[in-house]
């Protein structure tokens, strides 16, 4: 219901927009592939120089062409034509290059007015179209699809970031300027009803309602060729990573981060339900906690300092005050590995528990994971159709949970004939690797608990065996399709022996003195965890690379934008 005026003619004509929408009768709805699910980093571009040849042995096999390509494919196709049909007919050309000039001249003369004579439109979000249909409103947000039929009708696909709403567009508000050369992520304001798509619709909209639209604006328009213009032709895995900026605004890849909020928060929810009390230790530390090749060195006034490993130490410090502690915040870890799952900053959930066994730590992590997975699945949860439309196959994974020893797993590996890259079986006391873990897991297809590893390979807070201190009081988590997600253990809670332990792995004692202290200032039996959100949702996901669960991934040579 837009007061339209038209230079040209010199009238004014004021247009019911419901009305003429009745006597277009059904539209049909754009269902346009989405350009954010086909750039999704999921698809393409890891090649073999991408893949650590020291911890994996499988390569990553890329899936065929993405969609994106094939988009870009036919843009060029169509280009293409239309380059060779102006070279062979270049009068024609010339001539509909003139109509364009004219109708884009016609289009600047045309403005348009609100009816201040319609009710006061309410501002809304997308997410609130249902319970405002039949209302007039007003939503402000980016133009995800658009499709053209004719002179006379415009299909827009809105984003706002908490859902997508198709806005119908018809005669001369198709007609402005800023209609016949609107594109993709322009931002505008629309005006309008929310009305109920008509029964028996062939095409579903989503939400399935659309937005008459009686009147718009646009308030920043974008390049011609929307994401295009960026993810071009020549876009590879690194060039998408460069414009990360640009592919989240994709619908697949903002699913992803939607989720990662969502399973960030129940991972929240689920400490703070069981009584755990949420800290949040420093970043900046000068002390190290997996070892000095993977730390981050930096200068902090003058006196050297590091990116944060884990947060656990720390935790440990809190647990006679707080008692059970956990924390939410970024880890850091110099590792020169590009494989599927690794990155040099990720977020970690880490808890500490005091006064409890080994067993009480397996129960522990069984629960954290279950728990959140029964919150996912909760069907009050609006998590749950998310997640489904991602992974339709996700489920809730029973306990317990199968437990393997690490020599288990070492006679696992040689009975089913899994072996290292150069051919011969793996041996107790060896590494192993992502690429064997991966094989193994995927083919028990079930979580796994591995327990008990050297004590040669663990950190020097790791407590060792009772039965044998060779071995440690340590586990891993293994889930299918991704391999390890949580690392856990308890600590050594005795002062002699932790003084022990540093000199056994050539640490200054001095410099942890904080942290030995807790061992003369009434010490207990305590362990904890550290789970890796990213490769947890590349679990609860499906996804077949870390990067896709991150916002802005940082991974090795990589940290821009």
């Amino acid at each position: 219901m837009a007061m339209i005026k038209i230079a040209m003619i010199g009238a004014s004509v004021t247009f019911a927009g419901i009305s003429v929408w009745w006597f277009l009768g059904k539209p049909r709805i754009f269902q346009a592939s989405d350009y954010g699910q086909q750039a999704n980093t999921s698809e393409k571009f890891y090649e073999k120089r991408d893949v650590d040849s020291k911890a994996d042995g499988l390569e990553y096999s890329p899936k065929p062409k993405s969609a994106l390509k094939r988009a870009q494919k036919l843009e060029n196709l169509k280009e293409a034509k239309k380059t060779a049909a102006a070279a062979k007919n270049p009068a024609k050309e010339k001539e509909k290059q003139e109509r364009r000039a004219k109708k884009i001249e016609e289009a600047r003369r045309i403005k348009i007015w609100e009816d201040k004579t319609l009710p006061t439109a309410k501002v809304i979000k997308i997410r609130d179209s249902t319970e405002h249909r039949e209302r007039r409103v007003k939503i402000q947000g980016w133009v995800h699809h658009l499709r053209r039929e004719g002179k006379k009708l415009l299909f827009i696909q809105l984003r706002d970031g908490t859902g997508y709403l198709q806005c119908v567009l018809t005669n001369l508000l198709c007609s402005t300027y800023e209609a016949i050369t609107l594109t993709t992520e322009s931002s505008v304001t629309l005006f309008g009803k929310v009305m109920e798509l008509p029964p028996g619709s062939h095409h579903k909209a989503p939400g399935d309602h659309e937005l008459i639209v009686d009147y718009w604006e646009l308030i920043c328009g974008a390049p011609s060729g929307g994401p295009y213009s960026v993810l071009d032709k020549n876009t590879n895995f690194d060039l998408q990573l460069d414009n990360r900026h640009i592919v989240i605004r994709g619908t697949n890849t903002s699913k992803n981060l939607k989720a990662a909020s969502l399973v960030t928060q129940l991972i929240r929810e689920h400490h703070l339900d069981r009584g755990y009390m949420e800290v949040h230790p420093p970043c900046i530390v000068q002390t190290k906690t997996e070892g000095g090749s993977s730390l981050f060195e930096l200068q902090y006034y003058g006196k050297k300092a590091y990116l944060t490993q884990s947060s656990q130490l720390y935790l440990e410090s809190v647990i006679a005050a707080l008692g059970d502690v956990f924390c939410i915040q970024k880890s850091f870890r110099a590792e020169k590995s590009r494989t599927r799952r690794h990155l040099s900053e990720f977020t970690h959930i880490e808890a500490e528990f005091n006064f409890i066994t080994f067993e009480n730590l397996l129960e522990k992590i069984e629960d954290l994971v279950v728990s959140v997975c029964d919150r996912i699945t909760n069907p009050n949860n609006p998590l749950r159709q998310l997640v489904f439309e991602i992974n339709p196959d996700f489920r809730t994974p029973r306990r317990p949970f199968k437990r393997m020893s690490y020599t288990e797993v070492i006679q696992y590996l040689k009975d089913n004939n899994i072996k290292k890259k150069d051919g011969t079986y793996f041996q107790p006391k060896d590494d192993i690797p992502e690429g064997a873990e991966r094989t193994m897991i995927n083919k028990l297809n079930e979580p796994i608990l591995v327990c008990r590893f050297p004590a040669a390979w663990k950190p020097f807070y790791t407590k060792k065996c009772s039965d044998d201190p060779q071995l440690t009081e340590s586990v891993d988590l293994l889930m299918p399709g991704v391999g390890e997600i949580l690392g856990a253990s308890m600590r050594t809670e005795n002062y002699d022996e932790l003084i022990k332990a540093f000199i056994e792995k050539k640490i200054e004692p001095s410099t942890y003195y904080w942290y030995s202290d807790q061992r003369k200032f009434g010490s207990c039996a305590h362990g904890g965890y550290g789970l890796g959100l990213e490769r947890f949702l590349m679990w609860i996901l499906k996804l077949p690379h870390i990067c896709d669960a991150c916002l802005y991934p940082r991974i090795l040579d990589r940290c821009k934008p």
